[in-house]
């Protein structure tokens, strides 16, 4: 029916093809050095890292003397010479497009995809930017630099088709027809933009009578890596200095948390820099014949329930499905790991309910957008004794969640942060009439808890599950090997339909 509606001058718009450069026009940055940074933290690690930092003097130097091919290339082959061709694409899959999306500028956007035919041009390796602008801003074809990869499958840090042949390709992609505008900077992209019928150079002016129609570009909804903040020259220096003092910090912050008690942690932890805001009241202990209340978290990072039980002062154990032995070593708090058996995990859930309270996280993993995974209903249908607890967390320089790393360096990483901050927020216990005992579903018990837990966080529920996310970050479902995540993405945008107006 919406077919009907398309005018003569919509149809002629909907033919129309636009060209535009990435850098400096759809990224409010001009220079691409910092996802460079992302690419040798994330891929090869800190000693790269510091590399790549202490040649920025001499790359922009090189930019400065106008020599811009030569300072890219010299970037480039110290952030992935050596590195597996497979490793630099993962970073690209599940690392840069978060950073890539926080700099996009939305005026530049909204001009980009009014256009039906959309084409990017890149300085950086087309690796590294192809799914994120595939996916996320849907550009049909991506022009950029090739990295030259031995038969080994590493990168030798050399690439082919660099910036002086785009106008070459440019031209074969379009079969000797020009584009009908062209986005770019006078600076990078005169080679391209005189190819088409029109140029436009940022800034950009947006027209606020499109917002109705106004198509968003699909949100970035898993992401991993470990580092917060882009890392520009400035920022990756403090991260540098910060890391001896990061790692003696959260040495003694965990040896402390594990040696005192639970009552006199919330003092301490202001101490050594931390906080925990607490809002709402939390139930008393159990008492008499009742079973334990079921505290139902939303999943953050591994701490979720180590929070909880500082808050209530006393340990309650959490039920948990794959952290690691170091975690658990680590854990001031009882641990029951499950199974993903159903009837099997039941039993050891109202078991550990006959004995006191306990901690579930029904998303199964850990999510560090603004947005909740769908929750198992198992939850539901053990106990009508549930106490939803909305769990958030605020960190500088270091993520406490991994699905490419190594999950039991998670807790490190969040007391290696200079000032962590956990928010608990305590809601009621359900009702009675909300529960399975007045004939409600599992399933319409587990949605209406995340419902109410988003809605008190700000959050957007999803239907999306642990599988999902390891889909789209590591490649696999989390337990067994997953290669190809093309059609997951697919998955994402369909799904995802209502986000994008």
């Amino acid at each position: 029916m919406e077919s009907n509606r398309i005018t003569d001058h919509d149809q002629q718009t909907l033919k129309e093809s636009i060209i535009s450069e990435l850098e400096g026009t759809l990224l409010k940055n001009p220079d691409p050095f910092s996802y460079f940074m992302l690419v040798a933290f994330e891929a090869s690690g800190l000693i790269r890292f510091t590399l790549l930092l202490l040649l920025w003097p001499v790359v922009r130097l090189l930019d400065l003397l106008g020599m811009n091919e030569a300072s890219l290339k010299l970037t480039i082959f110290v952030a992935v010479a050596g590195v597996r061709e497979s490793e630099i694409e993962s970073v690209a899959r599940a690392v840069l497009p978060k950073f890539y999306m926080d700099d996009i500028d939305m005026n530049a956007w909204r001009v980009f995809s009014s256009y039906d035919k959309r084409v990017v041009v890149t300085r950086s390796p087309r690796i590294m930017v192809e799914m994120f602008v595939k996916e996320h801003l849907r550009a049909d074809e991506v022009i950029g630099s090739e990295l030259v990869v031995n038969r080994f499958g590493y990168a030798t840090g050399f690439i082919r088709n660099d910036i002086g042949s785009i106008m070459n390709r440019v031209k074969a992609l379009f079969k000797g027809e020009r584009p009908d505008l062209g986005l770019g900077t006078l600076v990078s992209g005169p080679s391209f933009l005189s190819f088409c019928k029109e140029q436009q150079q940022p800034p950009f002016t947006a027209n606020r009578n499109d917002d109705d129609q106004f198509i968003r570009p699909l949100p970035v909804i898993f992401h991993d890596g470990r580092l917060v903040k882009r890392p520009t020259p400035s920022m990756a220096l403090l991260i540098i200095l910060w890391l001896p003092i990061g790692i003696m910090l959260a040495v003694i912050r965990i040896i402390v948390g594990l040696m005192l008690p639970m009552w006199i942690i919330p003092y301490t932890s202001r101490l050594f820099g931390g906080a925990i805001v607490v809002k709402g009241k939390p139930p008393p202990p159990p008492s008499g014949s009742n079973s334990g209340v079921l505290f139902v978290c939303t999943h953050r990072t591994l701490m979720d329930p180590v929070i909880l039980s500082v808050v209530l002062q006393r340990k309650v154990p959490a039920v948990t499905y794959s952290i690691s032995r170091l975690s658990e070593i680590l854990s001031p708090i009882p641990t029951v790991r499950l199974t993903r058996v159903r009837h099997v995990d039941a039993g050891k859930i109202k078991k550990q309910l006959t004995e006191g309270d306990l901690v579930v996280c029904p998303e199964g993993t850990t999510c560090r957008e603004p947005f909740l995974l769908r929750f198992s209903a198992l939850f539901a249908e053990l106990t009508d004794r549930i106490v939803p607890v909305a769990m958030n967390y605020r960190v500088g320089f270091f993520h406490a969640t991994t699905a490419r790393g190594w999950k039991g360096l998670d807790p490190i990483f969040f007391f290696m942060n200079p000032r962590p901050v956990y928010e608990v927020t305590f809601l009621n216990q359900l009702p009675a009439e909300a529960t399975c005992s007045a004939g409600k579903s599992p399933h319409d018990v587990a949605n209406y808890v995340q419902r109410i837990l988003a809605a008190t966080l700000g959050f957007e529920c999803t239907n999306f599950t642990r599988k999902d996310k390891y889909r789209v970050l590591a490649g696999n479902d989390g337990t067994s090997s997953y290669t190809s995540c093309g059609d997951h993405l697919k998955k994402l945008v369909s799904t995802f339909k209502p986000f994008l107006h």
